[in-house]
């Protein structure tokens, strides 16, 4: 791979009506978000926890970021947005840009909708590198219904550094099973708490994020129930819950309507889905508790909300998009990923069709552009990339067979895509046909996979370039 000073200029999703402009310097800072260990984060400016980019629909998001880590190279990715026509600022390093190398400066140049940004290089974000990313919308379907927007982000946090801690992982000398590390803490706006100020009566739209590397989480607010209203920046039919379910890179806006009086505050809490982890320490807090401080003169509750059981929380299945979007139908391309993991060549690696991926020297992106008749020739990407080739406005679907025993997030870049079929854990793989798709289905841009079983999904590939190299499998 190799590093270069870059500078581009990136278009916008819709007409540009006026501009975002960031100006970032890449740094380490020292942090100790959980109050249990200090270490080194990477801060912007000298500040962590990072800033949010915000933005109203139609302008521009200029980011200018430096990278001044000195020991690291990096990237950046814009999580959610589609990079329609941009797909050069994309982030994910040895498949559409180098990466930012040490004194190295990059420019990234929007739909509506709850986003976030974070490293793509090796295992970089969970050191630090990602925050909230809000585009604001005044043509919601959904904007007389609320006053206020705050946001909540969800994270597990680790006192090692990934290049410490990636290593042992994938050593199977030191790690036989193969099991992710665990986190060392659970945090919410990338502290041990957070607490918003609550006025009675007042309705609210709560952004929540899951940031997380590895940890999936329940969200649950006491004695105040949510209205699901968005997620992945798709409008969603508005659906009433009192427990929600977010695996890692997922969004969803919820609306929540204050009590009418000030007679107390309350908790909600953040739970680590256990079933993630192989074992659970018995030093491990899997929750993060904060508070709606309705009057910052009473005391806050003793007690927050606890879990007797996992169950109950929403399926994020049955959600039915705003626009009334129907099954796109008929399939034009199906492509089947069976994924797994486990010793591979001496290291801890996941399979995809029995593959393991390895960065190209150059990035897939710009062997497309230059390869010209023989883009559409997979070979010359490599065996290791595991490329597939669709054409333009094909109709996919992915099916992905999980034969690993943990469930796993799977994001596709530069689409949302349909969710037709979810299996319950352990029901095997695809059997061929899909039983009932919904007529109108919910679009993510991440779904979970649950362990030892399937998902199926359908997108139109209208985003050139952006071809659905295989599923992203964050874990």
């Amino acid at each position: 791979m190799f590093n270069k000073i870059s500078l581009l200029t990136v278009l916008t999703y819709g007409f540009s009506v006026s501009a975002a402009v960031y100006n970032w310097d890449l740094t380490w800072v020292s942090k100790n978000p959980d109050g249990l260990q200090t270490r080194p984060v990477i801060g912007i400016n000298g500040q962590w926890p990072l800033p949010a980019i915000t933005a109203n629909v139609g302008e521009q998001i200029t980011v200018q970021l430096n990278n001044k880590l000195g020991n690291e190279s990096t990237s950046l990715h814009f999580h959610g947005l589609f990079q329609n026509g941009t797909n050069s600022v994309d982030g994910p390093t040895g498949l559409t840009q180098c990466p930012i190398g040490p004194g190295e400066t990059f420019t990234y140049v929007n739909q509506p909708g709850t986003y976030w940004y974070h490293a793509h290089h090796k295992g970089q974000y969970p050191d630090g590198f990602r925050g909230p990313i809000l585009i604001h919308d005044p043509s919601s379907p959904y904007a007389s219904q609320y006053s206020q927007e705050l946001t909540l982000t969800l994270s597990d946090w680790y006192h090692d550094q990934m290049p410490d801690l990636i290593p042992g992982f994938l050593s199977v000398q030191q790690n036989p099973s193969g099991a992710e590390p665990i986190p060392d803490s659970a945090i919410l706006n990338d502290n041990a708490t957070t607490s918003f100020s609550i006025t009675p009566g007042k309705s609210y739209m709560v952004r929540i994020i899951n940031i997380s590397n590895f940890a999936a989480f329940f969200v649950t607010f006491d004695q105040h129930d949510m209205t699901i209203i968005e997620v992945d920046g798709v409008y969603t039919k508005a659906q009433k819950t009192n427990l929600i379910y977010l695996t890692g890179g997922q969004r969803m806006s919820v609306l929540i309507t204050a009590k009418p009086t000030a007679g107390q505050n309350f908790a909600f809490v953040g739970a680590m889905d256990p079933s993630m982890f192989d074992s659970v320490p018995s030093t491990l807090n899997l929750n993060a508790t904060g508070y709606l401080v309705y009057d910052a003169s009473k005391p806050l509750p003793s007690h927050a909300p606890t879990f007797s059981s996992y169950n109950g929380a929403f399926d994020d299945y049955n959600l039915v998009p705003y626009d009334g979007l129907e099954l796109f139908e008929p399939v034009t391309k199906q492509i089947i990923y069976n994924v797994n993991s486990g010793p591979l060549n001496g290291q801890n690696r996941f399979t995809v069709n029995n593959i393991t991926y390895v960065a190209p020297k150059v990035p897939t992106l710009y062997t497309v552009l230059s390869s010209g008749q023989q883009a559409t020739n997979p070979a010359i990407y490599g065996h290791s990339t595991n490329p597939t080739i669709v054409n333009h406005n094909d109709i996919v679907e992915i099916v992905v067979n999980n034969y690993d025993t943990g469930g796993h997030p799977i994001h596709t870049h530069g689409h949302n895509f349909q969710m037709v079929e979810r299996s319950p854990a352990n029901a095997g793989p695809y059997g061929g046909t899909a039983n009932g798709a919904p007529k109108t289905p919910i679009r993510r841009d991440v779904m979970k996979v649950n362990a030892g079983g399937y998902l199926t999904y359908r997108f139109r590939a209208d985003n050139p370039d952006k071809s659905p190299s295989p599923p992203n499998l964050r874990s």
